[in-house]
């Protein structure tokens, strides 16, 4: 999707608010995902001690990727013609391998940290977000994006009270994936305006799935032993396929729609919200305890948020490419 001139039109105002609310909507569910794959782990736990983390790991994210291109063929039938279009299983290939990088590393690292310090490191990626869109865009951030993103991170990182880092191991490789994160969201505002978002969307969820295989078979000599105890371990079945439907093909398909109506960083702080969500729902199913640190760290990142929206002028559009 070119920019500048009449095709900047359709891009303005209201549907970027549109974007805005479809892009909430996707943390809510990515909220959703933090009890699907704890629900998920906790289930594997007798596999992750025999098998170990990271195949096992592996085998989770390829399979919710595989779930989510199988969907995406079933209901886009136009998507099939992606398999024969050479740029876009270049554009997929690299938001894959972002993406593959980006939950393996997440995920592998919460084994030595604890939930907290995992959100606010997670969260740095609003900050890594906006640095790399001044130096790799022609369309550095506004004044206010940079308070929206402070705001963001801070409410992020302390929803669940004030972060213990001691920087080993898990910290560094959480600091890692989120900046493989904020990569993919600045990958994504750049192919989303030249590619078709369904067709990249099924060549990256490929790639994620082939990735995955791949660690898996080589971080394990007993991968073929390990995906039937896995299938066959109760209570795994459901949160993989709600990962799979919800996580990947509803949430990336909406991102690669709609991230392109507005500024990378804008996304970036939205996507913040995600630890509210899963704050919430920790607190429905009692995973998390209550603490006031929940109304402090959600309310500076609502006010982020709205401080970012209102200040947003009318005739903004999408026209800052990575």
């Amino acid at each position: 999707m070119a920019s500048g001139g009449e095709a900047d039109e359709p891009l303005a105002n209201p549907t970027r608010r549109t974007a805005a609310l479809v892009l909430l909507s996707v943390t809510l569910v990515w909220g959703a995902t933090f009890i699907w794959m704890k629900q998920a782990l906790n289930a594997l736990d007798g596999e992750l001690q025999e098998y170990g983390t990271i195949p096992v790991v592996a085998f989770l994210v390829g399979a919710r990727f595989f779930i989510a291109m199988v969907l995406i063929l079933t209901f886009f039938s136009d998507a099939r013609a992606s398999v024969k279009n050479r740029e876009l299983w270049k554009g997929g290939g690299a938001l894959g391998g972002l993406m593959l990088v980006g939950f393996v590393t997440q995920m592998v690292a919460l084994e030595d940290i604890n939930p907290s310090t995992s959100a606010f490191l997670t969260s740095l990626y609003v900050v890594m977000t906006a640095l790399l869109s001044v130096r790799m865009t022609q369309h550095p951030p506004r004044a206010t994006l940079y308070w929206g993103v402070f705001l963001a991170t801070f409410g992020a990182g302390f929803i669940e009270g004030p972060p213990h880092l001691s920087w080993g191991w898990g910290e560094i490789v959480t600091v890692i994936s989120a900046f493989f994160f904020a990569l993919h969201i600045i990958f994504t505002q750049n192919l989303t305006q030249k590619l078709d978002p369904i067709g990249l969307s099924l060549t990256s969820f490929a790639a994620v799935s082939v990735g995955a295989l791949l660690i898996m078979v080589f971080s394990s000599r007993e991968a073929l032993e390990m995906i039937p105890a896995v299938l066959s371990t109760k209570g795994v079945l459901l949160p993989l396929f709600l990962l799979g439907l919800g996580g990947s093909f509803f949430c990336l398909i909406a991102l690669n729609m709609y991230q392109r109506h507005m500024h990378p960083v804008q996304a970036a702080i939205i996507y913040a919200f995600e630890p509210v969500w899963a704050t919430v729902f920790g607190l429905s199913l009692g995973l998390v305890p209550w603490t006031w640190w929940i109304l402090i760290g959600g309310g500076v990142l609502l006010g982020g948020n709205l401080l970012v929206e209102l200040t947003t002028p009318k005739d903004e559009t999408a026209e800052e490419n990575a």
